[in-house]
């Protein structure tokens, strides 16, 4: 009897070996059969975030504008900087044809020089009429002497003789009369003759310094520091084709606005929000923003604004309506530039303290949600219910528990053979 019971014992651990090597066959077996052990994610607990998901553009929300000259007449940008190039004050940015302008300004001036001779020859003619009436008005002025000393011979002379020099003296007082007359009229016939040509001088000199700033003008300088932005020129849109950046050899308006010197340190991120989205995007929410030029980084922000009315989109077809936002970010990064793409996410809906798991774990069988955890034989098919979904995460509201592991892919299911 007491060699019995050791042998008994042996005989129950070798059939206990025998029955789990038995099941694990039997997985194994299973396994093989359904296609192999497929991926599998952790049950975890953290905040559910539900996000809108916008493609959007950075731009600077202060630039410096630099524009085309207003008055400098047909322009044709002979030289310009690319976008991206970094200026400092005083360079130059743009530069336009002037021969055309410089031509103009030279007939100005020319224009110019004329009426200052006809200035001077009025002043010349005007001195000339001057001193011959002040040469006549002299004489007369002696004829009258003259005359009246004539008139006092009357009492030694015949009465006809005296009568004939008392009219003499008559008309040389009346010639004298003329005279002053005279002088007074020419002397503001000579002034107003100076007067209109110094008008016409002075257009001709106010043309000249016009056109002095119109050349001038033509070269285009950078007013502060900054990175040059070239826009886009509209004139030249083909269809519905996004407008070409202004280049050189374009033709343009009087006016016409073509680059900017972005404020780097007013960065934001521009959006557009479907319609769908709109009532569910608000002031103040917070955002994850993916930079494609700058992929090591992901940035912070901030809904700061968003548009009361909604515009057509032109480019995509059928025509839909959406709303311009902005993203403000809550810091920048010097390598950020205007113009760059940028993908944003916004947190539109938030739940603390949920049961997550990937939303590829999630399996429909018989009407039901189901997933698939993992146990120590393999996984067992359990029913789950759905508190959130995203696209991307799932929060359950009861039948699993953080840290057990779930298939993302369903392993009753035989992959297909490549």
């Amino acid at each position: 009897m007491r060699l019995a019971t050791p042998l008994l014992g042996g005989r129950r651990k070798v059939a206990l070996g025998v029955g789990l090597l038995s099941l694990t066959g039997l997985g194994a077996v299973w396994l093989r059969a359904s296609g192999g052990t497929p991926p599998t994610a952790e049950v975890r607990k953290g905040e559910w975030v539900d996000y809108v998901e916008l493609r959007g553009e950075i731009k600077a929300l202060r630039s410096i504008s630099i524009s085309a000259p207003a008055n400098a007449g047909e322009l044709q940008i002979l030289k310009l900087l690319p976008s991206g190039t970094g200026v400092k004050a005083g360079d130059v940015v743009v530069e336009f044809d002037r021969t055309k302008r410089q031509r103009t300004l030279e007939e100005e001036r020319t224009a110019l020089k004329q009426q200052e001779a006809e200035i001077e020859k009025a002043r010349a003619q005007g001195r000339l009429t001057s001193e011959k009436d002040r040469t006549d008005l002299v004489k007369s002025g002696y004829d009258v002497d003259r005359a009246q000393l004539e008139t006092r011979k009357a009492e030694v002379i015949a009465p006809i003789q005296g009568e004939k020099n008392r009219l003499d003296y008559v008309e040389r007082q009346y010639r004298l009369g003329e005279s002053q007359a005279r002088t007074t009229a020419d002397e503001i016939g000579a002034s107003a003759e100076v007067g209109r040509a110094s008008q016409k001088r002075n257009k001709a000199l106010f043309d000249v310094q016009q056109g002095e700033r119109a050349v001038s003008s033509m070269t285009l300088r950078a007013p502060v520091d900054g990175m040059v932005t070239i826009l886009p020129n509209w004139r030249n849109q083909v269809g519905w084709s996004e407008a070409p950046e202004f280049k050189e050899g374009d033709r343009l308006w009087p006016g016409a606005v073509i680059a900017e010197l972005p404020d780097l340190t007013s960065i934001q991120v521009t959006a557009r929000v479907d319609e769908i989205d709109r009532g569910r995007v608000k002031l103040g929410q917070t955002a994850k923003v993916r930079i494609d030029a700058v992929p090591d980084r992901e940035f912070e922000a901030k809904v700061s604004e968003i548009s009361p009315l909604a515009k057509l989109d032109f480019s995509n077809w059928p025509l839909t309506k959406n709303f311009d936002l902005v993203l403000a970010l809550v810091s920048a990064d010097q390598r950020l530039r205007p113009g760059m793409s940028a993908n944003a996410r916004i947190g539109v809906e938030r739940k603390a303290d949920a049961v997550l798991l990937p939303s590829q774990a999630l399996f429909q069988k018989n009407g039901r949600t189901v997933v698939f955890v993992r146990g120590a034989w393999g996984f067992d098919e359990r029913p789950v219910e759905i508190a959130h979904r995203t696209p991307k995460q799932v929060a359950v509201a009861r039948g699993v528990r953080p840290g057990e592991r779930v298939a993302l892919r369903d392993p009753t299911v035989k992959e297909n053979a490549p």
